[in-house]
């Protein structure tokens, strides 16, 4: 028997069930989340990310709880005591994300579903890679997903970066699954590496480009000296999900484009 009442304690598993028109199993979702436009009037919000309303999730009477990461490791446990199925996945790249939606059609008994909405995600990548390919240059990017400390960007937020058309300037921090191995223990290796563009995206919090730039020896980085410093939205990149692979690697894009086309 498929799930009928399900609990999302993250953003992404509830953009998926209603991009999979199974948005009716839903019960209760994560405070944080914001697409559809319309969960917001349609389901109660019962967590954060790193916190949950035990006794609103219980009150739903939900047959599943599905989270995200080791961060939401103790909302999983007190779920569970309560006798409360949880699925806390852990997926970090794009193939993961991808894998992610198939495995989550199937647990709702929409395999070939969630495949065919996975294989249009994979077309739409492959379309920005080619469009990527055809770029006169391409942009040194550094990524900055928290500001004090600097945190760089998480291995999907790297794949996505190189999808459309930019280079990451730190691939090697990239791909350790944990914040903390992404930390940029020293300021001066960004202003070495020299990035023509600046990303930044909060974890929520506002970005605030002129920070960027006061940061000392900052000045002479071409990011900062071309104004090429741009937030993008923590809900469309920095959630392991559809966002990040429509709306999140398309914003970088049109970003590189306009850099790679400027004549100053």
């Amino acid at each position: 028997m498929f799930p009928r009442r399900i609990v999302c304690l993250t953003e992404e598993p509830t953009e998926i069930l209603y991009a999979l028109g199974e948005d009716a199993r839903i019960v209760g979702v994560s405070g944080f989340t914001v697409r559809p436009a319309r969960v917001r009037r349609e389901k109660p919000r019962v967590s954060a990310f790193t916190s949950a309303s035990t006794d609103r999730i219980l009150a739903l009477r939900p047959d599943l709880a599905i989270g995200f990461s080791d961060i939401q490791a103790d909302i999983a446990r007190e779920l569970i005591k309560h006798g409360i199925e949880v699925w806390i996945s852990n997926h970090r790249t794009v193939q993961g994300i991808l894998g992610y939606i198939r495995r989550l059609g199937a647990l709702v008994g929409v395999a070939e579903k969630a495949e065919r909405y996975a294989e249009e995600l994979e077309r739409g990548l492959a379309a920005l890679k080619e469009r990527a390919n055809a770029l006169p240059r391409h942009p040194r990017v550094y990524f900055e997903e928290w500001d004090e400390p600097m945190i760089s960007g998480i291995h999907w937020v790297s794949e996505l970066i190189s999808i459309a058309g930019g280079v990451d300037i730190f691939p090697e921090l990239a791909i350790s699954g944990l914040a903390k191995g992404r930390i940029v223990a020293d300021a001066e290796e960004v202003i070495r590496r020299r990035p023509d563009v600046i990303l930044g995206s909060w974890c929520g919090k506002r970005f605030r480009p002129n920070r960027i730039a006061a940061r000392s020896g900052w000045q002479d980085v071409p990011a900062v000296r071309q104004g090429e410093l741009h937030e993008i939205k923590s809900a469309i990149i920095l959630q392991p999900g559809p966002a990040a692979l429509t709306d999140g690697v398309s914003v970088m894009q049109d970003i590189f484009e306009r850099w790679a086309t400027r004549t100053d």
